[in-house]
């Protein structure tokens, strides 16, 4: 018996052979039950590749060629023929045995079901190429392309249809590639594949945003067209005392917590976590060691990010009475309440003395952006401001490196080279200073 299979990806020939059959009919009888396995793929290429490898391991190993429902079954479940499992299975089995933080498991589990799987999950996981990850992330480009075309569409009806629907940003399509990475790596120790993990071989279009500062020219663009010149802006100096004064007004509850990341620089859930037992007024010291997180409506503390993120905070005098007045205004609620006030142990609480969750803290921080009448910016880019503050008055980049809880200098030299156009007028008068003091010398 002899059959020619599909020809493999590089062109190659493949062969079904087979001798020994007691009869010529016995012969025929299995040469029609290969094809009609090989039919059941019908016109997908990858199918037909699949069905070609199993009837070849099965000759191989001596067997008998596979039931023709059970290949049936599995093509149309869209499950491995080859004993491999397809990526979509070990993806699901993978995500089921973590034991890490379940907001990362979160994370992976969208990655997973929203672009991983419908794009590559058919695919055997031995079989995932670079070529197959590269051909994804393009294909979320693409999709991309038209959602923002839709969006701009002339079409009314065509508008309403993107309506809801985000854009997957550079950034998300990183991750993505990280959750699949890292699945895969997991895949190699468990000898599914063999050689080089396919995901550390794709590079992803993405680079930092850089911050750029709300300086009068963009306002003013703003205000006329809406134009928000980059995903990262930062506040003048005017800006932030603006919206101090207002949300001291307006929303006195949260005013320190954001005057304190403004000022020194935590991140949102490292204020959110802050603990009494870790605010020293008395030294004027604040000590970072704990985070809240969220999942869904849940959260959690847990230790900071990093081991750099385990950091100390030297206060202002300015932020140190917004504190002392804080804790004073929360001392007599407290007090009001009696023994119904929650023992949190945390610093800033909301009225009731519960836990901050920190996706209000945000929602609120854009509310009273908005109300103030200021340009737009993220809660974290008060990080940004506190950084830039820093820097313009000509503090050391490795202070504010560990003011932020960066890793490495590096970071913060990389993300913060080019915010103001005040630094690069000062390093310029500086070198024309020098320059014409050189001239004066020599004269």
């Amino acid at each position: 018996m002899q059959l020619e299979l599909p020809r493999r990806l590089d062109g190659g020939r493949r062969q079904l052979r087979r001798g020994g059959f007691g009869s010529r009919s016995e012969a025929t009888e299995t040469l029609d039950l290969a094809r009609d396995v090989l039919r059941l793929a019908g016109h997908d290429q990858a199918r037909r590749d699949d069905v070609a490898e199993l009837l070849l391991a099965t000759i191989r190993a001596g067997q008998p060629l596979p039931d023709i429902e059970d290949v049936r079954r599995r093509i149309r479940a869209d499950l491995s023929l080859t004993g491999i499992p397809t990526l979509a299975e070990y993806l699901t089995e993978w995500l089921a045995g973590l034991t890490v933080e379940a907001t990362t498991v979160a994370g992976y589990e969208s990655h997973i079901r929203v672009h991983i799987i419908p794009h590559l999950g058919h695919l055997p996981v031995d079989k995932i190429r670079p070529r197959h990850i590269r051909a994804m992330l393009q294909a979320i480009q693409t999709s991309n392309a038209e959602l923002l075309a839709a969006k701009a569409s002339p079409d009314p009806q065509v508008r309403i249809g993107a309506t809801g629907r985000r854009i997957t940003g550079p950034g998300t399509l990183q991750r993505i590639r990280g959750t699949l990475r890292k699945a895969l790596n997991d895949a190699l120790a468990e000898e599914l594949i063999a050689g080089t993990n396919p995901a550390t071989l794709v590079k992803t279009p993405y680079r930092r945003a850089l911050p750029m500062i709300w300086e009068d020219e963009r306002v003013a663009e703003w205000r006329l067209s809406g134009t928000v010149p980059s995903p990262v802006m930062v506040w003048t100096g005017e800006h932030l005392i603006s919206f101090l004064t207002y949300t001291a007004a307006h929303d006195p509850d949260l005013h320190p917590l954001f005057h304190l990341i403004a000022y020194r620089g935590p991140r949102r859930g490292e204020a959110c976590g802050l603990r009494d037992r870790d605010v020293h007024l008395a030294k004027r010291e604040v000590v970072i060691n704990n985070q809240i997180t969220a999942f869904g409506n849940t959260i959690c503390q847990k230790p900071p990010k990093s081991r750099a993120s385990n950091r100390l905070l030297v206060l202002d005098a300015d932020t140190f009475a917004a504190l002392a007045a804080y804790k004073a205004h929360r001392a007599a609620r407290q007090l009001a309440a009696g023994p119904d006030w929650p023992a949190t142990g945390l610093f800033f609480v909301r009225p009731d003395g519960q836990p901050w969750h920190p996706n209000a803290v945000s929602a609120r921080f854009r509310r009273l952006v908005r109300d103030a009448d200021l340009p737009p910016v993220r809660l974290h880019d008060l990080r940004h401001v506190a950084a830039t503050m820093a820097l313009d008055a000509g503090i050391d980049i490795k202070v504010v490196q560990e003011q932020l809880g960066h890793s490495t200098s590096t970071l913060t030299r990389d993300a913060y080279q080019s915010v103001s156009k005040h630094l690069h007028r000062e390093a310029a008068d500086a070198v024309a200073r020098r320059i014409a003091e050189a001239g004066g010398r020599s004269a």
